[in-house]
């Protein structure tokens, strides 16, 4: 896992010092033009960015990744023809020069590790890519690790509290929920789960911490920072 954990900041290039060498090379990935076009918008505006190829789905990501050689893939975490985190872990292990940074709707704790632990080193909320993208490519670029500052908070509490009680991550994910007031069906759809599945998590949460109400959950949560006060 990389060693710094760096959260948003509203200026998108704060920290970061122009390159003396050529531009960032960046291969951008989403399955939705009108993204893409917005996307290709900010990051043209740069001087030390350049967009030398796009993709809409992971046979073309992986395909451009091995042609182009970019200092950063831009992937959006839902694409078709696979899975993006198995291809993160893939293109990490066969192109290792270059960074990749998950650019994505879900708002979970859970899938940014997952994708950190697949080997990417950014991930960035997409109604966030306006202020946070940049300096997510920048740090990239520089092979330290950049999180949202939403989602951030949360991953800081999964790392803290995964093991400590016997909860898998996706059970702490679960809890974390339950605790903002979120119903199994919501919950599900969140998290990609069946309501079955989310009603079976809850069982096993309230066996391993030996809690029986949703209130007691809440205190759990609050006491291991999952939530705030």
């Amino acid at each position: 896992m990389p060693a710094h954990l760096r959260l948003a900041e509203t200026a998108s290039g704060a920290s970061y010092s122009p390159r003396s060498e050529s531009p960032i090379r960046v291969v951008l990935a989403d399955d939705h033009a009108a993204v893409r076009r917005s996307l290709r918008l900010l990051l043209d505006s740069e001087e030390d960015v350049e967009v030398i190829a796009e993709a809409t789905d992971l046979s073309t990501v992986v395909r451009h990744v091995h042609g182009h050689l970019p200092h950063v893939l831009v992937l959006d975490l839902r694409l078709p023809n696979g899975s993006s985190i198995e291809t993160i872990r893939r293109l990490r292990a066969q192109v290792p020069e270059t960074e990749i940074v998950v650019l994505t709707m879900a708002e979970s704790p859970v899938f940014a590790q997952q994708a950190i632990d697949a080997g990417a080193v950014g991930f960035v909320l997409k109604d966030r890519a306006d202020t946070e993208l940049l300096t997510a490519i920048r740090r990239a670029a520089r092979g330290e690790e950049y999180v949202s500052t939403r989602v951030a908070a949360g991953l800081d509490a999964l790392r803290r509290a995964v093991g400590g009680d016997g909860l898998s991550p996706r059970e702490i994910e679960v809890v974390r929920l339950i605790a903002l007031g979120h119903t199994s069906t919501e919950i599900a759809a969140k998290l990609h789960l069946s309501r079955r599945t989310v009603e079976t998590h809850r069982a096993r949460i309230h066996r391993k911490l030996g809690l029986q109400t949703r209130a007691e959950l809440v205190q759990f949560a609050l006491r291991r920072r999952l939530i705030g006060a």
